[in-house]
Protein backbone atom coordinates (compact mmCIF):
# COMPACT_ATOMS: atom_id res chain seq x y z
CA UNK A 1 0.00 0.00 0.00
CA UNK A 2 1.25 3.61 -1.23
CA UNK A 3 1.54 6.05 1.73
CA UNK A 4 -0.24 9.34 0.85
CA UNK A 5 -0.17 13.19 2.16
CA UNK A 6 -2.04 13.99 4.74
CA UNK A 7 -3.87 17.84 4.78
CA UNK A 8 -2.77 20.49 7.08
CA UNK A 9 -4.67 20.32 10.19
CA UNK A 10 -4.38 24.12 9.90
CA UNK A 11 -4.90 27.26 8.38
CA UNK A 12 -1.44 27.94 6.54
CA UNK A 13 -2.61 31.68 6.59
CA UNK A 14 -3.14 32.29 10.20
CA UNK A 15 0.27 31.40 11.76
CA UNK A 16 2.81 33.92 13.19
CA UNK A 17 5.93 34.53 11.97
CA UNK A 18 5.66 31.50 9.31
CA UNK A 19 4.00 32.80 5.99
CA UNK A 20 1.66 30.49 3.88
CA UNK A 21 4.25 30.55 1.18
CA UNK A 22 6.73 28.28 3.17
CA UNK A 23 4.49 25.80 4.53
CA UNK A 24 3.02 24.95 1.32
CA UNK A 25 6.82 25.03 -0.23
CA UNK A 26 7.68 22.98 2.84
CA UNK A 27 4.89 20.48 2.49
CA UNK A 28 4.82 20.25 -0.98
CA UNK A 29 8.56 19.81 -1.56
CA UNK A 30 10.03 18.25 1.41
CA UNK A 31 6.87 16.45 3.09
CA UNK A 32 5.52 15.17 -0.69
CA UNK A 33 9.32 14.46 -1.21
CA UNK A 34 9.43 12.26 1.52
CA UNK A 35 6.17 10.25 0.70
CA UNK A 36 7.34 9.92 -3.12
CA UNK A 37 10.93 8.32 -1.85
CA UNK A 38 9.04 5.83 0.51
CA UNK A 39 6.56 4.82 -1.99
CA UNK A 40 9.58 4.68 -4.78
CA UNK A 41 12.08 2.43 -2.46
CA UNK A 42 9.12 0.26 -1.33
CA UNK A 43 8.34 -0.39 -5.09
CA UNK A 44 11.88 -1.33 -5.55
CA UNK A 45 12.19 -3.66 -2.73
CA UNK A 46 9.22 -5.75 -3.86
CA UNK A 47 10.92 -6.20 -7.25
CA UNK A 48 13.99 -7.45 -5.98
CA UNK A 49 15.48 -11.04 -5.67
CA UNK A 50 16.60 -11.14 -2.52
CA UNK A 51 18.36 -14.10 -3.40
CA UNK A 52 20.20 -12.95 -5.55
CA UNK A 53 20.57 -9.35 -4.47
CA UNK A 54 24.30 -8.49 -3.94
CA UNK A 55 24.18 -7.15 0.14
CA UNK A 56 25.26 -3.75 -0.62
CA UNK A 57 21.92 -3.09 -2.75
CA UNK A 58 19.65 -4.31 0.04
CA UNK A 59 21.48 -2.54 2.41
CA UNK A 60 20.99 0.50 0.67
CA UNK A 61 17.43 0.40 0.03
CA UNK A 62 16.92 -0.68 3.66
CA UNK A 63 18.70 2.39 4.99
CA UNK A 64 16.97 5.05 2.07
CA UNK A 65 13.68 3.39 3.71
CA UNK A 66 14.64 4.10 6.94
CA UNK A 67 15.40 7.73 6.25
CA UNK A 68 12.82 8.90 4.19
CA UNK A 69 10.37 6.73 6.33
CA UNK A 70 11.17 8.68 9.13
CA UNK A 71 11.52 12.30 7.31
CA UNK A 72 7.85 11.20 6.42
CA UNK A 73 6.64 10.57 9.62
CA UNK A 74 8.83 13.37 11.36
CA UNK A 75 6.93 15.99 9.03
CA UNK A 76 3.64 14.77 9.52
CA UNK A 77 4.00 15.40 13.57
CA UNK A 78 5.69 18.73 12.62
CA UNK A 79 3.03 19.98 10.75
CA UNK A 80 0.31 18.40 13.61
CA UNK A 81 2.78 20.74 15.86
CA UNK A 82 1.36 24.13 13.89
CA UNK A 83 -2.00 26.03 14.55
CA UNK A 84 -1.85 27.20 17.63
CA UNK A 85 -1.61 30.48 19.88
CA UNK A 86 -1.79 30.10 23.25
CA UNK A 87 0.33 27.95 26.12
CA UNK A 88 -0.04 24.47 27.45
CA UNK A 89 -2.96 24.25 29.83
CA UNK A 90 -2.66 23.05 32.95
CA UNK A 91 -3.10 18.45 32.13
CA UNK A 92 -1.36 15.65 32.31
CA UNK A 93 1.34 16.78 29.89
CA UNK A 94 2.38 19.98 31.51
CA UNK A 95 2.70 17.51 34.88
CA UNK A 96 4.97 15.97 32.73
CA UNK A 97 6.77 18.26 31.20
CA UNK A 98 6.92 19.79 34.81
CA UNK A 99 8.52 16.78 36.53
CA UNK A 100 11.13 16.43 33.79
CA UNK A 101 12.34 19.48 33.20
CA UNK A 102 11.17 21.59 36.22
CA UNK A 103 8.76 23.41 34.66
CA UNK A 104 6.76 24.14 31.51
CA UNK A 105 8.75 27.36 31.24
CA UNK A 106 12.16 25.23 31.37
CA UNK A 107 11.35 23.12 28.72
CA UNK A 108 10.21 25.42 26.48
CA UNK A 109 13.32 27.43 27.19
CA UNK A 110 15.62 24.73 26.56
CA UNK A 111 13.80 23.43 23.47
CA UNK A 112 13.69 26.55 21.79
CA UNK A 113 17.87 27.06 22.91
CA UNK A 114 18.62 23.94 21.23
CA UNK A 115 17.06 25.12 18.40
CA UNK A 116 18.90 28.21 18.37
CA UNK A 117 22.11 26.24 18.84
CA UNK A 118 21.43 24.23 16.02
CA UNK A 119 20.92 26.33 13.81
CA UNK A 120 22.99 26.77 10.78
CA UNK A 121 23.08 23.35 10.91
CA UNK A 122 20.85 20.47 9.45
CA UNK A 123 18.70 18.68 11.35
CA UNK A 124 15.65 18.35 14.10
CA UNK A 125 14.58 19.54 17.82
CA UNK A 126 11.98 16.29 19.03
CA UNK A 127 10.28 16.25 22.25
CA UNK A 128 9.66 12.97 23.04
CA UNK A 129 7.99 10.22 25.26
CA UNK A 130 10.41 7.59 26.70
CA UNK A 131 8.72 4.52 27.82
CA UNK A 132 12.05 3.45 28.97
CA UNK A 133 12.65 6.23 30.94
CA UNK A 134 8.92 6.84 31.41
CA UNK A 135 10.10 10.54 31.13
CA UNK A 136 9.86 13.35 28.32
CA UNK A 137 13.33 14.38 27.03
CA UNK A 138 14.68 16.74 24.73
CA UNK A 139 16.70 15.40 22.16
CA UNK A 140 18.89 16.31 18.76
CA UNK A 141 18.43 14.66 15.95
CA UNK A 142 21.25 14.68 13.45
CA UNK A 143 19.23 12.99 10.53
CA UNK A 144 16.27 10.74 10.24
CA UNK A 145 18.19 7.54 11.16
CA UNK A 146 19.18 8.70 14.82
CA UNK A 147 16.08 8.56 17.70
CA UNK A 148 15.86 6.56 20.40
CA UNK A 149 14.75 3.53 19.26
CA UNK A 150 11.74 3.44 21.72
CA UNK A 151 10.94 6.83 21.99
CA UNK A 152 7.74 8.74 20.64
CA UNK A 153 7.95 12.04 19.18
CA UNK A 154 5.48 14.30 20.60
CA UNK A 155 7.07 17.68 19.31
CA UNK A 156 9.11 17.97 16.47
CA UNK A 157 11.03 21.00 15.58
CA UNK A 158 12.27 20.47 11.35
CA UNK A 159 15.89 22.74 11.29
CA UNK A 160 16.90 21.51 7.78
CA UNK A 161 17.20 24.88 5.56
CA UNK A 162 13.89 23.90 3.81
CA UNK A 163 12.04 24.62 6.78
CA UNK A 164 12.72 28.32 7.60
CA UNK A 165 14.78 29.71 4.08
CA UNK A 166 11.91 31.11 2.57
CA UNK A 167 11.26 33.68 5.70
CA UNK A 168 14.16 33.80 7.89
CA UNK A 169 17.17 33.13 5.37
CA UNK A 170 20.06 32.64 7.07
CA UNK A 171 18.37 33.42 11.02
CA UNK A 172 17.38 30.01 11.65
CA UNK A 173 17.02 31.12 15.36
CA UNK A 174 14.54 33.42 14.61
CA UNK A 175 12.59 30.65 13.17
CA UNK A 176 12.66 28.22 15.81
CA UNK A 177 11.19 30.93 18.03
CA UNK A 178 8.17 31.64 15.61
CA UNK A 179 7.71 27.60 15.73
CA UNK A 180 7.54 27.64 19.96
CA UNK A 181 4.77 30.72 19.39
CA UNK A 182 2.46 28.94 16.70
CA UNK A 183 2.36 24.90 18.90
CA UNK A 184 -1.32 23.91 19.00
CA UNK A 185 -1.17 22.30 22.06
CA UNK A 186 -4.64 20.04 22.28
CA UNK A 187 -3.07 18.19 19.16
CA UNK A 188 0.32 17.42 21.22
CA UNK A 189 -1.43 16.48 24.50
CA UNK A 190 -3.30 14.13 22.56
CA UNK A 191 -0.65 12.49 20.80
CA UNK A 192 1.07 12.38 24.37
CA UNK A 193 -1.57 10.84 25.95
CA UNK A 194 -2.17 8.07 23.00
CA UNK A 195 1.74 7.97 23.40
CA UNK A 196 1.65 6.88 27.31
CA UNK A 197 -1.55 4.99 26.49
CA UNK A 198 0.33 2.44 24.46
CA UNK A 199 3.20 2.09 26.57
CA UNK A 200 1.21 1.29 29.45
CA UNK A 201 -0.68 -1.61 27.16
CA UNK A 202 2.66 -2.87 26.38
CA UNK A 203 3.69 -3.02 30.13
CA UNK A 204 0.85 -4.93 30.68
CA UNK A 205 0.78 -6.94 27.66
CA UNK A 206 4.64 -8.56 28.69
CA UNK A 207 3.89 -8.58 32.26
CA UNK A 208 1.12 -11.00 31.20
CA UNK A 209 2.97 -12.66 28.92
CA UNK A 210 5.77 -13.49 31.77
CA UNK A 211 3.02 -14.47 34.07
CA UNK A 212 1.57 -17.16 32.05
CA UNK A 213 5.17 -18.14 31.14
CA UNK A 214 5.87 -18.93 34.64
CA UNK A 215 2.48 -20.67 35.30
CA UNK A 216 3.44 -22.89 32.12
CA UNK A 217 6.95 -23.88 33.96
Amino acid sequence: MDFEMLPLPFDATRLTGLSQRLIESHRRNNYGGAVRRVNAIRARLRALDHSQAPGFELNGLKREELLAFNSLLLHEVYFDNLGGTSELEPGPLRTVLTAAFGSYERWRDEFAAMGKALAGGSGRVLLSWSPRAAMLVNQWAADHARAPAEATPIVALDLYEHSYHLDYGAAAADYAQAFVCNLQWERIAARFERAVAASAAAIEIARARSRAARRAV
